[in-house]
């Protein structure tokens, strides 16, 4: 690790590049964890439950898929800042506010990718389901079994969402060098500075890791289907 942090000290001299690549990491899992968990369970939910005003709620969850994450990034600015209502935690200017941030941003595409999802394929789920007997706690299994992966394609691009944002967390974090500068907020004061060739080498080494992970995670995709064949 250290070899690894002493080359990226050589090539981008002083921005702090191994920082902001472990900002990078723990923002993106950190967000994308707490996002697929309630964008999940919000779309099971979503589809699941009928209640008065629901289309209203599904077209306001859709424009949110499309807000620029910059408007977030002002709204918890202004949420964390000290007079705000949640200034008391002091979250501004540190990770956790940004994970904040991106958890507000990725949510609701979550959440309308698993309801796209759900409604497409979950009621003939249920129709066989319930022609085999099935409870309602083994259905709804069974339903997220069959779209595994629906889900894991919304997770994939929640992650990727996260890894590539620097609106709403150059408002949130600061760009603080060794703190909350993240590997995109490193590019833009690079290209701020002039510096285009160390910018566009650490827009690669972002796209590199970026597919080293999403590799990973289909690895060990297929090798959970290799499982159930057995």
């Amino acid at each position: 690790m250290q070899v690894f942090k002493d080359i990226l000290d050589t090539v981008f001299s002083d921005v702090g590049v191994f920082d902001a690549v472990c900002v990078t990491f723990q923002l993106a899992f950190g967000a994308t964890f707490l996002s697929s968990v309630l964008g999940i369970i919000l779309g099971l939910l979503l589809e699941r439950v009928r209640f008065a005003g629901k289309r209203i709620v599904v077209r306001i969850n859709r424009t949110l898929m499309g807000v620029p994450p910059v408007v977030i990034g002002l709204v918890v600015y202004m949420i964390l800042m000290r007079r705000g209502p949640l200034g008391r935690l002091n979250m501004l200017f540190t990770v956790r506010g940004m994970i904040l941030a991106q958890v507000l941003i990725i949510t609701p595409i979550i959440c309308g990718m698993t309801y796209t999802s759900l409604i497409s394929r979950a009621p003939a789920i249920r129709t066989f389901a319930k022609t085999m007997g099935a409870g309602p706690v083994q259905t709804q299994w069974l339903v997220i079994r069959e779209l595994k992966k629906e889900l894991y394609f919304a997770v994939i691009t929640g992650f990727g969402r996260s890894i590539s944002e620097v609106g709403a967390v150059m408002l949130v974090g600061g760009n603080i060098k060794g703190h909350t500068r993240t590997m995109t907020t490193t590019i833009s004061l690079l290209k701020s500075q002039g510096i285009f060739t160390e910018g566009l080498t650490l827009g690669v080494l972002l796209l590199i890791m970026a597919f080293i992970i999403q590799s990973l995670a289909d690895f060990f995709q297929r090798g959970e289907k290799t499982d159930e064949n057995y």
